[in-house]
């Protein structure tokens, strides 16, 4: 009995100092886990942090990027509306100056009416004398086969400026056939070919065009021949040659209405004015 109990107090002895020794490991680790609790927290407040300051950069970020898409998108509205407005009002000019042009034509056959007229009564004076019908000597005088040059012209211009296209085109025609080679000649060609380009008929009026350009190169009708020539070889699908004529009159009338038309037409094709010069590697092949 004794015995017994002396093992059980041995037993009670060394275990109470181990117990204890748990007791401290468990306080030790308590405190550990507090303090790694304390860090997760402090870690998760600073990631919370920076991912509110991410989060307000990249709204800021997506706000700035969305009004300059927004400014860019404007902008480019504003310039296509700009240079429609341009090419527009360049078309409006470039008619007002063809009308001008058609009113100095106008005048210029009633001027050479008037000297025909005063022609016409010198000649009648001269031969008052001369028997009717003949001519000095004896010869009969052949009769006339067309009207004067100034009413046929001014006939046709008035069909053409009332869009009666195919009468204006006969008179035109008639005019070529019985004067050739007045001054107003070049642009009863022009109109000819005009009228083709009304009537969509573009490859005969690039044929027309090109009687202008080759057979009355000083009309005054010709800066305006080739610019049409270019926009019936454009409506026909050959872009290239009709670059080359829109260059041409870029270069050959640069401060014509017909050149700033071109340089539009050039412009909204993304080509220059001007045709880049081959370089040295190129020129010696």
């Amino acid at each position: 009995m004794k015995k017994s109990l002396l093992f059980a107090l041995l037993v009670i002895a060394l275990a109470v100092p181990s117990f204890a020794g748990t007791k401290e490991q468990l306080i030790q680790l308590q405190t550990q886990m507090q303090d790694l609790q304390d860090q997760m927290h402090r870690m998760q407040q600073s990631f919370d942090e920076r991912m509110g300051v991410m989060r307000s950069l990249i709204e800021q970020t997506t706000d700035a990027v969305n009004k300059t898409n927004t400014n860019v998108a404007n902008l480019d509205k504003n310039l296509h509306a700009q240079s429609g407005d341009a090419g527009t009002k360049v078309e409006q000019v470039s008619g007002q100056v063809q009308a001008l042009q058609d009113s100095v034509d106008e005048l210029k056959a009633r001027m050479a009416k008037l000297s025909k007229q005063l022609e016409d009564m010198q000649a009648g004076q001269q031969n008052l004398n001369a028997q009717p019908g003949t001519a000095p000597g004896g010869a009969q005088q052949p009769q006339s086969q067309a009207p004067p040059p100034e009413v046929l012209y001014n006939n046709a211009l008035r069909d053409y400026n009332a869009n009666k296209l195919d009468l204006a085109a006969g008179e035109f025609q008639d005019y070529l056939k019985f004067y050739p080679t007045t001054d107003l000649a070049g642009n009863a060609q022009f109109y000819l070919a005009d009228i083709q380009y009304r009537g969509q008929n573009y490859q005969a009026a690039v044929t027309e065009f090109d009687k202008v350009l080759e057979q009355y190169p000083g009309g005054n009708k010709t800066a305006t021949a080739q610019l049409r020539k270019g926009e019936s070889l454009l409506q026909l699908g050959q872009r290239d040659p009709a670059i080359k004529e829109f260059r041409s009159v870029v270069a050959r009338y640069p401060r014509s209405p017909e050149a700033t038309i071109a340089q539009d037409r050039l412009r909204k094709l993304g080509v220059s004015a001007t045709a880049s010069k081959p370089s040295a590697a190129t020129r010696r092949r």
